[in-house]
């Protein structure tokens, strides 16, 4: 059986011939007939947007594509040439706001927008990063102690969880090796790896923040009814660290009632907003929903562009509804957990959980986390979490 390296060789080789091939090669034309007449679909969708299909293209409505288009034209517009006209900046951003949605290949897209696939392999990451520097106000955490205790505040409405700051998930986003040639399989399976070790080491830096204060979390205070101090949390699952300021849930399967099942059991409904939202945003936008056959740093800007897209579809009046309409999210009744729609037909098999990474936890974090235990045994008990944990 051939070794790796000579295997990588022929493979190296054979690359280098194809590239010395196309070279020779004198361009046959400039441009297809196909591509040089493109459709107005756009333009017929909207002019019928009520019938939902222009929502259902763009996933958005008719007002904010033209204000998200207005804002980021000046960074994705070009100059016309003597040899041909630019691509407009409306066909720029539907070309790469279909492709969030439904994750289609570029081969297949030009078809539908009629532009070339190596055209748009530069069109939607250039406009990905326009709508993250243009959007960049929707992602922003608080800055004032008084902002801090009004989201902590909403937590303990909500879900019964005092203290809570936020909820933290993350998911690896799954990358497509491409199968042309040996030497580019192992780059990209090495490649896959060590993309999701560099998300994993941005939530490391994430939480050097916490250690040392500078987001601003509110001073620790006793629970309600109790006197031990604890600090404000972040609720994690079992892949963040348990620490002063992330709760995680106890290790372990525990007998029904028990105070550890119980604890476990009020942290995974405070948690469930965060599910909520990779849940929706996956099913809005499918291309998260399929393994990408794209480079590291492309899908990482593809990825902070629907984060900002998320946000800037929760907060429009136009586009809220459709983004997110009722009875989408999860909701609660007397502890009794609803399902939102999202559930429905919503396969996450390219957007996959973090990996349990066992880590032995400071005492002072324990202390905290039997603290928050104690209090949902007794002064913060609800009637119903013995029923459904």
């Amino acid at each position: 059986m051939p070794n790796r390296k000579v295997i990588a060789g022929a493979a190296f080789i054979f690359m280098y011939l194809l590239t010395e091939d196309r070279k020779s090669r004198k361009r046959r034309w400039w441009k297809t007939n196909l591509y040089k007449r493109r459709s107005s679909l756009l333009v017929e969708l909207k002019s019928q947007h009520i019938s939902g299909q222009y929502k259902n293209f763009t996933r958005m409505s008719p007002t904010d594509f033209e204000y998200l288009l207005t804002i980021i034209a000046p960074k994705i517009s070009r100059q016309d040439t003597i040899m041909r006209s630019a691509i407009s900046p409306q066909d720029r951003l539907a070309l790469t706001l279909r492709f969030l949605a439904t994750g289609d290949s570029f081969t297949s897209l030009q078809y539908t927008f009629r532009i070339s696939k190596q055209s748009m392999s530069c069109i939607v990451p250039e406009v990905c990063e326009a709508i993250i520097k243009s959007l960049k106000e929707n992602i922003k955490l608080p800055k004032t102690e008084s902002e801090w205790i009004q989201i902590s505040n909403r937590f303990d409405e909500l879900w019964n969880f005092p203290h809570c700051a936020g909820a933290m998930d993350g998911k690896h986003v799954i990358l497509e090796a491409p199968t042309r040639n040996i030497i580019i399989n192992f780059w990209m399976s090495d490649v896959k790896a060590a993309f999701q070790m560099v998300e994993f080491l941005k939530k490391l830096n994430y939480i050097k923040k916490l250690e040392n204060n500078s987001l601003r979390l509110p001073a620790p205070e006793a629970l309600q009814g109790r006197n031990k101090v604890v600090p404000y949390v972040f609720v994690g699952d079992s892949a963040f660290p348990l620490q002063n300021n992330i709760m995680k849930p106890y290790p372990g399967e525990y007998p029904k009632g028990s105070p550890r099942r119980i604890f476990n059991y009020r942290l995974s409904r405070a948690r469930r907003i965060v599910e909520n939202v990779f849940g929706i945003t996956a099913s809005v936008f499918r291309v998260l929903r399929k393994p990408m056959l794209l480079q590291p740093k492309t899908v990482e800007t593809i990825v902070m562009a629907i984060a900002h897209l998320h946000n800037f579809l929760r907060n429009t009046d136009s586009s809220k509804n459709l983004y997110a309409p009722s009875g989408s999210l999860d909701s609660d009744q007397n502890g009794r957990l609803c399902e939102g729609s999202w559930w429905r037909g919503c396969e996450m098999s390219s957007l996959l959980p973090l990996n349990n990474v066992p880590r032995r936890a400071a005492s002072t974090a324990k202390q905290i986390r039997d603290e928050f235990n104690d209090y949902f045994m007794n002064e913060g008990t609800v009637s119903w979490q013995n029923t459904y944990c």
